[in-house]
């Protein structure tokens, strides 16, 4: 299986090198390069790429904000996100924003093959030099904030399931495809680690996205 990326960051120079790094890797195509936010969006709607690599700071719709997007419309394409920076605050950002993967631009070519493999995999995938003390306080953070680390959409969705509707009426309702739909579910389960409706259904609860009157459980 051919993985398809779409590259998006503003600089030109950046882009040649990891388009040079991800030609000498077999199964990875490069399907389309792109400058800014607004030009990935446009590309991922056009071109459905497995993943975008996405640069954070970018002009006209920085990375995050189009990471947003991408999550809540097009949940089927996975998302890196590419930085200068490995603070615990920029990661934090960029995985509430939708991304599966964080990569700083100093990471070497063997750990870019990794990061794209695990989050084709529906692994998230984090950076090395990302230290596991950031990444726990991060954890023990969203345990406090909770429902902070979902998408607009992605609570959307999880409210309609805590109230017991069905996957073709979400669609119908949210005017998308019981496809997307799904792939929404998945990545509810995957972000919060609950691998069933029941345990959806209390974490809504428990956040407050329903009460336990409005659940139909």
């Amino acid at each position: 299986m051919t993985i398809r990326v779409l590259l998006a960051d503003d600089h030109q120079l950046v882009r040649a090198g990891i388009r040079a790094l991800l030609a000498a890797l077999n199964g990875i195509e490069v399907v389309g390069e792109v400058t800014s936010g607004a030009e990935a969006l446009q590309e991922v709607a056009r071109l459905g790429p497995d993943i975008v690599l996405l640069d954070v700071s970018m002009q006209n719709m920085n990375g995050l904000e189009a990471a947003r997007r991408i999550a809540d419309e097009f949940p089927e394409t996975r998302i890196i996100m590419l930085s200068m920076h490995a603070s615990e605050d920029f990661v934090a950002r960029a995985l509430r924003a939708g991304a599966q993967g964080y990569l700083t631009k100093a990471t070497a070519a063997q750990e870019l093959e990794r990061a794209l493999l695990s989050v084709m995999q529906g692994e998230c995938y984090l950076d090395s030099s990302i230290s596991l003390a950031a990444l726990d306080a991060y954890r023990q953070r969203l345990g406090e904030e909770g429902d902070e680390v979902l998408t607009a959409r992605q609570r959307e969705i999880l409210q309609l399931i805590a109230e017991s509707v069905g996957t073709k009426e979400i669609a119908y309702r949210l005017g998308l495809s019981t496809k997307t739909v799904e792939s929404h579910r998945k990545q509810l389960m995957q972000r919060l680690d609950i691998h069933d409706v029941a345990g959806l259904v209390r974490y809504a609860i428990r956040t407050g996205i329903v009460t336990a009157g409005g659940s139909g459980h």
